[in-house]
């Protein structure tokens, strides 16, 4: 299956993975993702120039664990900007535009997600489990 970016979608995405990426404690901040999250977001920074072909489950599984990282962190980002500066100002509409494009590839991956979780389940008859999420791969 495809999942789909307009260019807004890809900067705000690139932009908040590096911001994850440069916070120099990793569990200094309360957003930041946990190692497994953080590899998550490394490995989805080296796919993020245009659309992504994902065959299975498992794969759209660390797509998600990735993008719902960079939006916790880009949600951060947001208020922090709203409070220290004002809701108006240039870098908190910046700030809010770039959560609300991660955002919305959130809803789709999950949306993506459950259409594959609930196509297992209908060929298998039982709920996706580790080796059928890697195993049963879904055409473009």
């Amino acid at each position: 299956m495809i999942l789909q970016f307009n260019f807004e979608e890809l900067i705000a995405l690139k932009s908040g993975a590096t911001g994850l990426l440069s916070e120099s404690e990793p569990g200094g901040s309360p957003v930041l993702a946990p190692p497994e999250g953080r590899a998550r977001v490394e490995a989805l920074v080296g796919w993020l120039e245009g659309d992504l072909s994902l065959e299975s489950l498992a794969q759209v599984q660390e797509v998600q664990g990735a993008v719902e990282s960079i939006v916790r962190w880009l949600r951060h980002e947001m208020e922090c900007a709203v409070l220290t500066t004002h809701a108006a100002d240039e870098s908190a509409v910046v700030a809010y535009f770039e959560f609300a494009h991660a955002f919305t590839v959130s809803h789709r991956v999950t949306e993506m997600a459950t259409e594959m979780a609930a196509l297992i389940e209908l060929m298998t008859g039982e709920a996706p489990t580790p080796e059928s999420a890697r195993e049963i791969h879904f055409p473009d």
